[in-house]
């Protein structure tokens, strides 16, 4: 078994065809394939089934490529250790954002990456929590922005910053006459809703307290469609502080805060324990910083630098 094989069956397993994966390794399709059939006779046991199309792997052949994700990813690791790299920031990064954050934040990030990380080779992707979860653990992904706490003991969380919930309200509900809402308050029967699997969902369903099916039926994938639906259909939903410069000024008219302890929520730079590359780290904290309102940051980003 040798680091070569490790790579091509994780090429097919994200290509699930065993020509482009050569193609992403620059190798042949033959001499990939006898280094997969190789590998397989070694262990004793198929990996991908080649029957179907396009190519998959069996249950036993998924296991061992999770776990040559994470092997590959120590190999990387290692060897930036030996590069000193814990003050890097040459390289590949894969970075995952949750996308009721990546509208807010990726525009002016990627300017902020190309300014401090020129020689970085950075691949951002959108993805829900579970997902990122998933991804980390697996070592395909190094970081990822989500909401937290995630409460895993094998991912490690940077708070960045803390965010409003807001209300936004069709001017021919019930609440639109009040300047402000108590969440104990409100009858949620006519509020819209962003589609299953988004964590910013559940966030909603714990500030309201109320079980699924207590909401409006349509399901929105994403903020700025929710803002639609209660433009064209009345009812209101409740959004994430930073859409607020997205909203014209005629709907901002439409916008309520909460009173008292306002509901919010905490979103965090995420990683792998074994995550290596402190001083990049710092300078993504340092870029996102830049980005977010004073206000919104966590103060400890501001007296302290990121350790590992």
């Amino acid at each position: 078994m040798n680091i070569q094989q490790l790579e091509y069956i994780v090429a097919v397993d994200r290509y699930r065809h065993f020509a482009k994966a050569a193609k992403s390794c620059g190798v042949s399709q033959p001499t990939l394939s006898m280094m997969i059939q190789k590998l397989e006779d070694e262990l004793g046991l198929e990996i991908f089934d080649r029957s179907k199309s396009p190519v998959s792997t069996n249950q036993s052949g998924e296991m061992i490529v999770n776990q040559a994700r994470v092997v590959l990813y120590n190999i990387r690791q290692l060897r930036e250790m030996a590069d000193s790299t814990k003050e890097s920031i040459l390289g590949d990064l894969e970075m995952s954002i949750i996308p009721t954050v990546a509208p807010y934040l990726l525009p002016k990030l990627f300017g902020e990456f190309k300014r401090n990380l020129p020689s970085l080779r950075c691949r951002v992707s959108e993805m829900k929590t579970s997902t990122v979860i998933e991804k980390l653990k697996s070592a395909e992904i190094d970081l990822a922005i989500v909401a937290t706490p995630l409460d895993d003991p094998e991912i490690l969380e940077v708070p960045l910053y803390y965010e409003r919930f807001l209300a936004y309200i069709s001017p021919g509900d019930e609440l639109y006459s009040r300047t402000e809402l108590n969440v104990a308050e409100i009858n949620y029967d006519r509020m819209w809703i962003l589609e299953e699997g988004h964590c910013f969902r559940d966030q909603i369903f714990n500030i309201c307290n109320r079980a699924h099916n207590s909401f409006q039926q349509y399901e929105a994938g994403s903020i700025e469609t929710l803002i639609k639906v209660v433009d064209e259909n009345g009812g209101f939903t409740i959004f994430p502080e930073l859409h607020l410069p997205s909203l014209t000024p005629a709907q901002q008219k439409h916008v309520r805060p909460f009173r008292g302890e306002e509901p919010r929520r905490e979103i965090s730079l995420v990683f792998r324990q074994d995550f290596i590359k402190e001083k990049l780290l710092n300078v993504i904290v340092s870029s996102i910083k830049s980005i977010i309102p004073q206000s919104m940051l966590d103060p400890r980003l501001s007296k302290m630098r990121v350790k590992l």
